[in-house]
């Protein structure tokens, strides 16, 4: 395959990656469509069926490392056809539970399971098509997740109150597997694949180390500061706006703001999302991801604090654009930053590894916002406290070094 050709073929990857993230991510966040008439219809508690919810994140999490280090050995395709058999096969099982905990393994389990190799495994086969507009590239595969709750939500509120949630879940589950097992048969590896080592720890150490297979360079790559700085900064991040994501819209009913206004305050923060990529991404390939993460976690803090002093709606507008923009933009640049500092051999697992560690950090928001709403009253400790988590990841961020730019072996191929 020509240099040409790639270029061609890396965008339908990004296409395919578009629409993959888009009704899977859509499949896995429909959860709080059902919540209510599952808790109505079956007399299940709201807690327990919310928990499932609690259960993904964790599944989601472990899961990542073992499907990011299985597609550096298989390929993305056999990873991404598998997952969409087991998020549909998941989805099937919830829609049908005879009780709570079957619903909870169905969806926290395998769906969970399944929802998580739909990053790692997508983007590092994403970043390995380009060599420029590498940050484009990804933002632009990671806008279908953003997109998600513009489809498939309202998608799954239509179905749920024509037929129940019951049929709603088993429809969706359906037409996921329909459009998502072709779409994964587009997901080629690149014709050509760098198999730079992932940076060591110093320049002597590289010259010293004896040759890897690529799961023992990975496993060395987990150790290097530059992956600890990396999954550090994304920890702190997800912490910092997993918090003021799942509670802005109860802050907003807390506020005296009609529910459904307060409920459209969380639309406009993933339509703010969808441009953050693209303007975040561009920015990347202009200045760097290095100060681009930077600078937009900087900004995130800033923005997390200022809810504090919010408390209308065309303030609540304001603040879930500036947050929506910043989080929506920073978030795919992590893969393309931790692309600079590994290799593409080992990219499914040093991005498997990174996600896991952002989820545990992203699990924790929920319930911190519930604990400091019951123990104080109020949201204000919590965009308090989310706002200095975000400092703390802007000052890890500073610690990353400045990636070596390696010159493209011959032959390497080089998408525009």
């Amino acid at each position: 395959m020509n240099s040409q050709s790639g270029f061609h073929y890396g965008w339908v990857v990004v296409a395919a990656g578009a629409v993959i993230t888009c009704v899977a991510m859509g499949a896995l966040f429909a959860l709080p469509v059902y919540q209510t008439p599952m808790a109505d219809d079956t007399g299940w508690a709201r807690a327990g069926i919310a928990g499932a919810m609690t259960i993904g994140f964790i599944t989601m999490g472990i899961a990542g490392f073992f499907w990011g280090a299985i597609s550096d050995r298989i390929g993305a395709r056999p990873v991404l056809v598998i997952a969409s058999v087991l998020l549909g096969g998941g989805l099937v099982i919830a829609s049908q539970a005879p009780n709570l905990l079957v619903f909870q393994i169905a969806y926290g389990g395998l769906v969970g399971a399944a929802g998580s190799a739909f990053f790692a495994p997508l983007i590092s086969t994403t970043v390995g098509w380009f060599d420029k507009n590498r940050g484009l590239a990804v933002a632009l595969v990671s806008v279908g997740g953003g997109v998600a709750p513009m489809v498939l939500t309202p998608l799954a509120v239509i179905l749920t109150e024509s037929f129940g949630w019951r049929s709603a879940m088993l429809f969706i589950a359906i037409g996921a597997l329909l459009v998502l097992v072709p779409a994964s048969l587009l997901v080629r590896r690149p014709a050509i694949v760098d198999d730079a080592p992932a940076v060591p720890a110093t320049p002597d150490a590289a010259a010293a180390a004896p040759a890897k297979t690529p799961l023992g360079t990975a496993l060395s790559a987990l150790r290097t500061p530059q992956f600890i700085v990396l999954a550090a900064t994304f920890f702190f991040c997800c912490g910092a706006h997993s918090g003021p994501i799942f509670n802005t819209v109860a802050y907003a009913a807390f506020c005296g703001i009609a529910p459904l206004a307060a409920a459209s305050v969380y639309g406009v923060e993933g339509v703010a999302g969808l441009f953050g990529r693209i303007v975040f991404g561009l920015l990347s390939d202009r200045f760097g991801p290095r100060r681009v993460i930077v600078g937009g976690l900087a900004l995130q803090a800033v923005g997390i604090y200022a809810y504090i002093y919010v408390s209308e709606l065309q303030h609540f507008y304001i603040m879930a654009v500036v947050l929506g923009l910043v989080y929506g933009g920073v978030m795919p640049l992590y893969s393309v930053l931790a692309r600079d500092y590994f290799g593409q051999r080992i990219m499914g697992t040093v991005l498997g590894a990174a996600t896991m560690v952002s989820s545990f950090g992203m699990a924790l928001g929920p319930i911190a916002g519930g604990w400091i709403f019951d123990t104080y009253g109020s949201y204000h400790w919590l965009y308090v406290s989310s706002a200095v988590i975000g400092l703390a990841a802007a000052a890890m961020a500073l610690a990353f070094p400045p990636p070596k730019k390696q010159e493209p072996e011959s032959g390497t191929l080089q998408a525009a």
